[in-house]
């Protein structure tokens, strides 16, 4: 038992770090659903049936703006794709519950990954799992606070809803760190620039779809030319 405990205290553990970055982020979250005119209750709601924290921002805005349900579904398989490649290195073989094993899978956030990344030994599934639903709870939390603290404030917070583009922004500037980085930089600024003069109204979600093509066809071309393996190694993947 005491072994148990030391496993789960060790998981919730490594997963304060994150969490103090996870939390704000989900009461900035709570606020927005409140600030968007929606019931409480739609934050932990959110949270549960789909624990993703930016999407879950992303998500009020667009049912705010009365978004199409095809659209919202796939910026949602765009905006959590990268999810797929998680899976790759994540450590979800130390799981053996076939039901804790799905929470694992649906609790895969970026933040769950980059801790398993940065420490790619040593895992066990009570650690694992108390790791994953610290971040769960942090988040479930954060967005209830918000919740609560907007319908205490006397007037709604301006500029709030640039909560997200602050946490994409803040995300791009630490991956860019390397020259090898720039291309997908302009790639990515092309992709807005033609979507918002081309289909304004769509320009998101035709942003998405073209900027993920321009990164597969770069990557073939790299490929082809042999330069994927420099590129790689200059960035740091490898």
């Amino acid at each position: 038992m005491h072994a148990v405990r030391s496993e789960i205290r060790h998981g919730v553990t490594l997963s304060l770090a994150a969490g103090l970055g996870l939390f704000p982020l989900g009461v900035a979250f709570g606020l927005l659903v409140h600030q968007a005119g929606f019931p409480w209750w739609l934050a932990p709601a959110m949270s549960v049936a789909g624990f993703a924290g930016s999407l879950e921002l992303l998500m009020v805005g667009l049912i705010s703006a009365g978004t199409p349900l095809l659209t919202i579904a796939l910026t949602t398989f765009l905006v959590n794709f990268r999810h797929v490649f998680y899976s790759f290195s994540f450590p979800l073989h130390v799981v053996p519950n076939p039901l804790a094993k799905v929470y694992s899978v649906y609790a895969m956030i970026d933040e769950a990954y980059a801790v398993t990344a940065a420490q790619p030994q040593g895992w066990t599934g009570r650690r694992l799992l108390a790791m994953q639903f610290s971040f769960h709870l942090y988040w479930i939390v954060g967005g209830l606070v918000g919740v609560l603290a907007g319908s205490l404030l006397p007037a709604p917070i301006a500029g709030l809803e640039f909560a997200l583009c602050a946490l994409f922004i803040t995300l791009t500037l630490d991956a860019a760190r390397s020259r090898a980085q720039v291309p997908s930089l302009l790639l990515a600024a092309a992709s807005s620039a033609v979507a918002y003069l081309v289909i304004p109204d769509s320009a998101l979600f035709v942003a998405l779809l073209l900027f993920v093509f321009l990164l597969v066809l770069r990557f073939l071309l790299a490929v082809r030319s042999g330069r994927f393996g420099s590129s790689a190694r200059d960035s740091g993947v490898v």
